[in-house]
């Protein structure tokens, strides 16, 4: 990306020249840019819950379940769905944000969780059963999500589905079988259907 010289201060530019010397360069009167993040300004989704208005807090969490999807579409598993790793755009939408954990769908192994059958196992802290690696148990996603009740229903009501093995062992197939699935850049709501005739 270049950028006119003119719009940075001395002291940054003397710093992204000799900070970042092997990404940052000048050429002529424009400063070069060779690797660069760029990210929108959000408000981590966990905070914008605790102080959004219901009907909005309600949206963003919809948009939340959406944004699983989005991502599970395009074979993407973030791994870590805490709400602190989305964050909620001036916009009011939901963006995944924290790309250290991501993996492909196709890689994960989404398995049911195992019922105990006696309540030793049921008390026990850690998990009576074998798990690999890579196994996912999607059920158990929505303990750690701190939603109100209402948040959670609606979530559940909406996008109960991202919250199932079965879900995610059918959006692998779907992948495995080559087939592009449909990610919308825009609410739903937004869709405009021309009328008939």
């Amino acid at each position: 990306m270049r950028f006119p010289r003119e719009l940075f201060a001395p002291e940054l530019l003397q710093e992204l020249l000799s900070e970042t010397a092997s990404t940052v360069r000048e050429d002529g009167d424009t400063l070069v840019f060779d690797h660069m993040y760029v990210e929108r300004r959000m408000t981590p989704l966990n905070i914008y819950l605790r102080t959004a208005a219901e009907p909005a807090a309600e949206r963003a969490v919809l948009d939340y379940g959406q944004c699983i999807r989005d991502l599970a579409y395009t074979n993407i598993f973030a791994g870590d769905l805490l709400l602190k790793n989305f964050g909620v755009t001036r916009h009011g939408r939901v963006i995944f944000y924290d790309y250290d954990e991501l993996c492909a769908v196709t890689d994960c192994h989404f398995r049911d969780l195992p019922q105990a059958t006696n309540l030793e196992d049921e008390m026990r802290g850690e998990a009576w059963f074998y798990v690999g690696d890579n196994d996912i148990f999607p059920e158990t996603f929505i303990r750690f999500l701190a939603f109100t009740d209402a948040q959670r229903a609606a979530l559940l009501k909406l996008h109960g589905e991202i919250l199932t093995a079965r879900f995610w062992r059918h959006v692998q197939e779907r992948i495995k079988e080559g087939e592009i699935m449909e990610v919308l850049p825009y609410h739903p709501h937004r869709v405009r259907v021309a009328p008939e005739g």
